[in-house]
């Protein structure tokens, strides 16, 4: 983009940062959009197949027969080791919840950018919850173009206000979901690495956490990412999103696009359980593309284990080396302060040590 270029995206901003609640994402990256040039490198954003991810009804799961639950499990087993990502239908979440918690969300991010920088402690959140942008970006392809509420599960329950209600009700019943389904995966792999209540052991609420996401429109879209790509560091992830798109996933050696589905939660493996299953469940790069028109909300749930977690497999030779949580944690933050860009795993296998 040269400078002649930057010119309508200035010139599109004209609330003041008083009463926008978008993030200053222009005036922050003003010397980014001055000198990089944006060129045919970034054709992949727009060269992208859509597709639907593996559908599961997990109705099957709750109130089928025994070859049914069997089914159902082997089911999200194969897409965890195929796609490691998945949607699930009649996963007992209420519309209603889901409702609710997109509304309360709506909310809480059309209310002014300086309003959303001091609002941790009227909603009873640790300071820092409110996230925009990417600190660290050293260049466009850095920038994520988005903001986020990022609220440990231990400080949703502190609140008195309609969202906090909701945030709690949203929480319980994804936090259930997703135990289920990490016991169920871990069940499929065998019992080699795992004991009864495991995850209800380490995965607690100080560490398990939601993070309400908002996409804003775009003036360059698709130029710039939403969200940059990436693996998620936790065991398993549970998204709900709107009818607006931009979640993609790399497989098979290119980008595909996610195909909105508004009745199922999209389920995706973490880090921690492509090293503990020593790689039979795929933790899969993903990213988010934005919109020139539209903006996007999701919220998504992260099952994350305490810092003190040891993450190993038994079965040998292990791929990866014995690791904790905290460590990898930060290793992660470590590289993307030198790199611009998570590592992850690759820090730890074994071949590299």
């Amino acid at each position: 983009m040269t400078k002649s270029s930057s010119v309508p995206l200035q010139a599109n901003q004209t609330i003041s940062m008083e009463e926008s609640p978008d993030p200053p994402f222009v005036e922050t990256y003003k010397n980014l959009f001055d000198t990089n040039i944006l060129n045919e490198e970034h054709n992949d954003l727009f060269m992208v197949e859509e597709c639907e991810l593996p559908l599961i009804n997990l109705h099957q799961l709750k109130y089928g027969d025994k070859f049914e639950r069997e089914e159902c499990k082997k089911k999200i087993a194969k897409a965890s080791r195929e796609w490691g990502f998945f949607q699930v239908v009649n996963h007992g979440v209420s519309p209603n919840i889901l409702g609710e918690m997109r509304t309360e969300q709506v909310k809480l991010f059309k209310k002014t950018f300086n309003e959303k920088m001091n609002i941790d402690k009227s909603l009873n959140f640790s300071e820092g919850s409110y996230r925009w942008g990417t600190p660290t970006a050293t260049c466009l392809r850095q920038i994520s173009w988005s903001e986020a509420f990022h609220v440990p599960l231990s400080d949703v329950s502190k609140g008195f206000s309609s969202l906090s209600s909701t945030m709690e009700e949203f929480a319980t019943t994804l936090s259930e979901l997703a135990q289920e389904l990490a016991r169920l995966l871990a069940e499929e792999l065998g019992d080699y690495n795992y004991k009864l209540d495991y995850f209800k052991e380490t995965c607690l609420a100080s560490t398990c956490y939601l993070r309400m996401n908002r996409y804003p429109a775009c003036p360059i879209s698709p130029q710039l990412f939403g969200l940059m790509p990436h693996t998620d560091s936790d065991f398993l992830t549970i998204l709900h999103q709107d009818e607006i798109g931009g979640l993609q996933l790399f497989r098979d050696g290119k980008w595909i696009s996610v195909k909105p589905n508004h009745e199922a939660l999209i389920i995706n493996i973490g880090d921690l359980f492509q090293a503990w299953s020593n790689g039979v469940y795929k933790s899969v790069e993903h990213r988010v593309v934005t919109n020139k028109f539209k903006e996007r909300f999701s919220t998504a749930f992260f099952l994350c284990p305490s810092y003190d977690t040891e993450i190993f497999s038994c079965v040998e030779p292990c791929l990866y080396r014995k690791f904790t949580f905290r460590e990898f944690r930060q290793q992660v933050q470590e590289d993307v302060n030198n790199f611009g860009y998570k590592i992850g795993l690759p820090r730890f296998l074994v071949s590299t040590n």
